[in-house]
């Protein structure tokens, strides 16, 4: 049972309140002061505290409370006193404390606070619990140098409310970054809500963001809620915001300089505090600069932009992937542990995974379940599906044959081939061919350069 410290000066108070709880089971401590009551909040750590304001000595209940938050204690303060005031009590509440309680006490008073007191502490845990496992089930995987400058953006945005967008090609995980931003923000046990720009009608959208008011359209007989609003105090994550009409964008940047909105419809304000993580797969510069999306909206939502690598600029992480793509498969379905032979793990690296994270995902699940032994070899590669370069692909087969002295070489090659390839396509337009091949235009500027490509306008 919990441990409960009674700090009062008044002894018979001490003796028939310890009594009481003794009666039910609880550990119970006293300290007839203050001075004894913070030695013992100190050394027996108690889940609760009974603390009397009005006491004599160097330190009063108030002075007591003011000292244990400051040393960061993590019991839970219950205010007793015989000549309290509302101002006395509003004190102690700003100071941490979890109730106030007048004398002469009320047993049954004192047990309904003391419950929903560990009501709320057990639910609290559970919840710090659940929140842990959800923080691991969620992580990040790898450790290659542009993995581990994702981590870090996260752990430096997260405790902030700035808007932040996150750019990369589809499948590299920016749901999972705004997830981890999320979890590791002071929002964590509020709402995390999601909307697709490109899965809702674009006559629709205002409506999925905002809510509609009531008699809005013919047959809106009630008022909907909006995403912003289910949102409250929590995160909404706005996936494919390159595909968001002119003006929702309008209306979005409006809100983010009032904090408040209308919904569809209605004509009072809504006041709703949540902030807003954003996704792309397109470069949101070109979208500006060729008149599909308003400029004032594209800096306000930049202020911490990064972007998430795609899963061929990070080789080096594919074997953890790999390996905790695997245990989840083993987990879930039940399939034997395996394990990737050297040869086989190297074909996986030098694979592109056009579709990056995702299509490694589903890989490794449809390998596991296709290969029947523990062990997983190039020719269980191909039976699911990784199929062997041809002609019309001769760069892939560069990668894979063994003429290179080593991996970095073949994939180099392969790197080089495979640019001079996509920008004489595309006429030798650099910001076209990054479009095409979803690079960031200056990442394959940076590319052109190290590889030595001459480019032909």
């Amino acid at each position: 049972m919990s441990k409960i410290l009674i700090i009062d000066d008044e002894a018979p108070i001490r003796q028939v309140m310890g009594a009481s709880l003794k009666d039910e089971g609880y550990e119970v401590i006293t300290a007839a002061n203050g001075e004894e009551g913070l030695k013992a909040l100190r050394s027996e750590q108690p889940t609760l505290c009974f603390l009397d304001i009005w006491m004599p000595g160097a330190l009063d209940g108030i002075q007591v409370l003011t000292q244990a938050k400051l040393e960061g204690l993590k019991t839970e303060f219950i205010m007793i006193s015989g000549h309290g005031t509302i101002e006395t009590a509003v004190k102690a509440t700003k100071l941490g404390a979890w109730d106030f309680i007048e004398k002469p006490l009320s047993m049954d008073k004192m047990f309904i606070v003391i419950s929903n007191l560990l009501s709320f502490l057990q639910q609290k845990d559970e919840k710090s619990a659940l929140l842990n496992k959800l923080r691991k089930n969620i992580a990040f995987i790898g450790e290659s140098a542009p993995m581990v400058q994702t981590k870090q953006m996260i752990s430096r945005v997260a405790p902030t409310s700035s808007w932040i967008l996150i750019s990369g090609e589809s499948g590299t995980g920016k749901r999972l970054a705004a997830e981890n931003i999320h979890y590791m923000s002071p929002r964590a046990h509020k709402a995390f809500v999601e909307v697709n720009c490109l899965s809702v009608a674009d006559d629709l959208l205002e409506s999925e963001i905002f809510g509609l008011e009531k008699g809005a359209w013919p047959g809106v007989d009630r008022t909907q809620r909006g995403k912003i609003e289910l949102a409250e105090s929590g995160t909404l994550y706005i996936e494919e915001i390159s595909g968001m009409n002119m003006i929702v964008q309008a209306k979005l940047l409006r809100y983010l300089q009032e904090q408040s909105f209308q919904r569809v419809g209605g004509t009072d304000f809504v006041k709703a505090e949540v902030r807003i993580i954003a996704s792309t797969t397109k470069d949101l510069e070109v979208e500006v600069r060729e008149g599909r999306f308003r400029e004032d909206f594209y800096h306000r939502l930049n202020i911490s932009p990064f972007r998430i690598s795609a899963l061929r600029e990070r080789p080096e992480d594919i074997p953890a992937l790999a390996q905790h793509f695997g245990e989840i498969t083993t987990r879930e379905s039940g399939e034997i542990r395996k394990v990737f032979s050297e040869k086989a793990m190297e074909v996986m690296r030098a694979y592109l995974w056009p579709r990056n994270v995702r299509e490694l995902k589903n890989f490794i699940e449809r390998v596991y379940i296709l290969t029947p032994s523990e062990y997983i070899d190039v020719h269980d590669l191909k039976f699911a599906g990784m199929v062997e370069p041809t002609s019309a692909d001769s760069a892939m087969t560069t990668v894979i044959t063994d003429d290179m002295s080593n991996f970095r070489e073949a994939r180099a090659q392969f790197e080089k081939e495979y640019l001079i390839k996509k920008i004489t396509e595309n006429s030798g337009n650099i910001s076209r061919t990054a479009e095409v091949i979803g690079l960031e235009r200056s990442y394959l500027h940076r590319k052109i350069k190290a590889y030595g490509i001459e480019v032909n306008t």
